[in-house]
């Protein structure tokens, strides 16, 4: 890879893939016409990466209207950093389906959520700061493909959650009332197979007959409860609408990646990112306005208050995890500060895979309630449903960074 040398490259020019491989550095003449202008018109511009890459970045965050310039900037500036937190040290990509530059493509449609996640006005480099999110988001995406990718139809069914499934049902497009149908049945599968499940969830083989007709006899029974009630259902109707579920939740969690440079079907030279927009660029996810992720954390606008806040949401969390019992804490730092997968710490610790996986669930719910209670009450903070996933990705964030 031939590196950038100039300003203006540097915010205007994207990575441009022939299947895993770099071709060349692809020019967006609308990024390379506002660049030039800004380095005239800007007073007290600097000819550093570092003064650009935070006036872009402040840009971004204080400026609505320029928002989709400033990210087409920052995601060019990106393009390196993001390449190669692709390209090394991922343990798992020779075991996934994925090619390094798909990695590359999951990680840049992310530059939104790292503009939000930092304060422009911290001291430092975004470089390294999106160094580090690039690999986890990488690590994060190869970990659950990997996981979805192992477990069998009926393995995989007990592992979603009402609110997974029902998610990847209204992403492929069906209408609210399959959805409770589904959802009703996977509930009916759910309470009628788990008793019986093998201790190797992940390759969980299919109910045998008996049971079948338990879950259909079960769903029938509730199916009053819908809104649709329907007819009654046999079990090979069930078995179906299972198999279908299955099938969306896989494309839902473990979806394709496509790179906009792919050649568009039945053109010889057309690539799909020629039908993008013209403010969309290569290689950009320009994001849905949004405020900073931890907005819902931090009240006050001054860098300090920002820093102290900051630190108060670790000391918060550390006095959390030194409540829970040992086993906890010592799985937190295998999983996080090792960065062992869910199946080496079982063999290392001898239990089984699921158990681990519980319980780093159940030790993320505990911080997650006590950080949760924590700004409600420090805070003053409202507890909506948005605010409570802001929270969730804030710890998950602190625990990979600060483990």
């Amino acid at each position: 890879m031939q590196p950038r040398q100039s300003i203006t490259d540097l915010f205007s020019t994207f990575l441009q893939f022939e299947a895993d491989h770099i071709s060349r550095w692809a020019i967006d003449a609308k990024l390379r016409r506002s660049m030039k202008a800004h380095l005239t018109e800007v007073a007290d511009a600097k000819p550093s990466e570092q003064f650009w890459s935070t006036y872009w970045h402040r840009r971004w965050c204080e400026e609505r209207t320029f928002r989709k310039i400033a990210l087409g900037h920052l995601s060019a500036y990106l393009q390196e950093t993001c390449y190669w937190s692709a390209y090394r040290g991922n343990q798992w990509l020779a075991e996934s389906r994925y090619q390094a530059s798909d990695c590359f493509q999951v990680a840049i449609a992310e530059v939104p959520k790292i503009l939000k996640a930092r304060d422009p006005n911290y001291p430092g480099s975004l470089k390294t700061y999106a160094g580090n999110a690039f690999k986890n988001i990488i690590r994060d995406f190869l970990r659950q493909s990997r996981e979805v990718n192992l477990c069998s139809d009926w393995g995989l069914l007990l592992k979603l959650s009402r609110k997974r499934l029902t998610e990847a049902l209204a992403q492929a497009g069906l209408n609210s009332d399959t959805i409770a149908q589904y959802v009703l049945a996977w509930t009916c599968f759910e309470t009628a197979y788990l008793p019986t499940k093998s201790p190797n969830l992940r390759k969980l083989p299919a109910p045998d007959q008996e049971t079948w007709a338990a879950i259909a006899a079960l769903y029938n029974n509730q199916r009053r409860q819908l809104k649709t009630p329907g007819a009654e259902q046999s079990a090979e109707t069930i078995a179906s609408w299972l198999s279908i579920c299955t099938r969306h939740a896989r494309a839902y969690l473990y979806p394709p990646v496509a790179s906009l440079n792919a050649p568009k079907p039945g053109y010889e030279s057309k690539e799909w990112q020629d039908d993008l927009p013209e403010h969309a660029s290569l290689g950009v996810a320009l994001g849905a306005d949004c405020e900073s992720l931890l907005d819902d954390l931090i009240l006050q606008e001054d860098t300090e208050a920002r820093q102290t806040q900051h630190g108060d949401v670790s000391a918060a969390l550390k006095g959390a995890i030194a409540q829970l019992d040992p086993t906890a804490q010592d799985l937190l730092t295998l999983y996080y500060s090792q960065k062992l997968t869910q199946q080496q710490i079982a063999k290392q610790l001898n239990v089984q895979q699921y158990t681990v996986s519980r319980k780093l669930s159940k030790t993320r719910e505990t911080l997650l309630l006590a950080l949760a209670q924590w700004s409600q009450e420090t805070l003053h903070i409202s507890l909506t449903s948005d605010v409570v996933k802001n929270i969730s990705l804030v710890l998950e964030e602190w625990l990979q960074e600060r483990m």
